[in-house]
């Protein structure tokens, strides 16, 4: 047992088990063969609808645009601002998060007030009304 290594494997037997391991898998994966060649010429189906049981197709997704606008970059604020009479808007409240803003914006009766994601760098005037 000394001469086997720290676990008492003898290399020898490893070796002779990865090799009957190898075999059974051969012969395993030839059997697979056999049976996906017998559902074929059953005319049940292809590999392919037999996965297809398990495997769900891909839906087409709609095409990403270009580049990232600055909302999903982050690079700016949630504004909550108010338009007066004369169409300019005045901002009363800037949140880090869209869901922070809406949250403070929940229960708002005001059809004058209004949430809009703000980049930096742009002025507060593009939220006036034409």
């Amino acid at each position: 047992m000394a001469t086997n290594g720290p676990f008492g494997i003898d290399p020898e037997d490893f070796e002779r088990a990865l090799r009957e391991a190898g075999t059974e898998l051969r012969d395993l994966i030839g059997k697979a063969g056999g049976y996906l060649d017998r559902v074929d010429n059953a005319s049940v189906g292809s590999l392919a609808s037999l996965l297809g049981q398990f495997v769900q197709p891909e839906r087409p997704r709609p095409p990403k645009p270009e580049g990232e606008t600055a909302g999903e970059t982050g690079s700016g604020v949630w504004a909550i601002y108010s338009i007066d009479d004369t169409g300019e808007a005045r901002v009363d409240q800037v949140f880090p998060s869209e869901l922070e803003a809406l949250r403070a914006h929940r229960d708002n009766t005001d059809a004058r007030r209004r949430v809009r994601f703000l980049p930096y760098g742009v002025p507060a005037s593009v939220l006036d009304a034409p």
